[in-house]
């Protein structure tokens, strides 16, 4: 079923170049980010909690309407002759991506990132909880907080990258996301706390928008849905894992180890990577 609900979110990322002028990709990006977290974040949520309320079915049963309606929406796109089979796509994409060296190591940074991103959220509850001291009540305003600061880096992010330039923003995401993870790992305040998950919502959706238009500009159409695909994987298959190496660091090392480790990983890996990241 997870497998199933990111196949949208893919296919969105590849065909959004057919759709939009290039000059309007980071913009049609960004948009297209807000509206995913503000439905995901802040929509969702307590639509779910009152549907649920009502009846204990009844989320469930509109998510399938949804993805009935969503289904009858994609019959009506005009019909492409039949590609390659699955597991040929998805070599051929995962091949191409491995020989391009800007794009190889900036899926092999999402992989990091991603591991490093879940090592330290899984858990953020108790870091929260137990050390600043925070309610179910306050926890709920950090993730939003977190959610505001992803929301309104999806809407400036255009503006950023006429700014500043693709490659200065990419690099500015990632430093200011390592001091982020350590600041969140040192915070004794819940203000401070917020704050710091705000500046990571941000800057990771920078990241991830600025990502996006990258790969839309530098992959043949023919192969951004398998490339954005290999892409993914290398990405989410690494979010298990952080899962575990959180629970375990923070019962090893305590609750604050987790975002002052993924803080070192993510600086160590980019440091590696950044002479193809200046270069390239």
């Amino acid at each position: 079923m997870t497998r199933t609900c990111g196949q949208p979110s893919t296919t969105a990322q590849a065909i959004l170049p057919d759709l939009v002028a290039r000059p309007l990709l980071p913009r049609a990006n960004g948009r297209q980010q807000a509206v995913t977290t503000i439905t995901e974040q802040f929509a969702g949520p307590p639509l779910g909690s009152l549907l649920f309320g009502v009846a204990a079915a009844l989320p469930f049963a509109l998510d399938a309407v949804s993805f009935a309606l969503s289904a009858v929406l994609v019959a009506t796109l005009p019909r492409r002759a039949r590609g390659a089979r699955p597991r040929s796509a998805v070599r051929d994409g995962l091949a191409w991506l491995l020989r391009h060296r800007l794009l190889r190591t900036l899926a092999i940074l999402v992989g990091v990132n991603a591991f490093c991103g879940q090592l330290a959220a899984a858990t953020l509850v108790l870091l929260a909880t137990q050390v600043v001291h925070l309610d179910a009540r306050g926890y709920g305003l950090l993730l939003g907080g977190a959610a505001l600061g992803s929301v309104l880096g999806g809407l400036v992010n255009a503006r950023i990258v006429a700014g500043i330039g693709a490659r200065a923003a990419l690099l500015t995401a990632l430093v200011v996301n390592v001091g982020a993870f350590a600041g969140i790992g040192l915070s004794r305040d819940a203000v401070v706390l917020g704050a710091f998950l705000a500046v990571t919502g941000f800057v990771t959706t920078l990241w991830n928008i600025v990502t996006v238009g990258l790969r839309q500009q530098l992959v043949p159409s023919s192969l951004l849905g398998r490339v954005t695909s290999a892409y993914r994987l290398l990405a989410w298959g690494l979010i298990p894992a952080g899962t575990l190496a959180g629970g375990l660091v923070a019962h090893g090392l305590g609750l604050r180890a987790p975002y002052l480790v993924a803080a070192a990983v993510r600086g160590l890996a980019l440091v590696v990577a950044l002479p193809v990241l200046v270069r390239d």
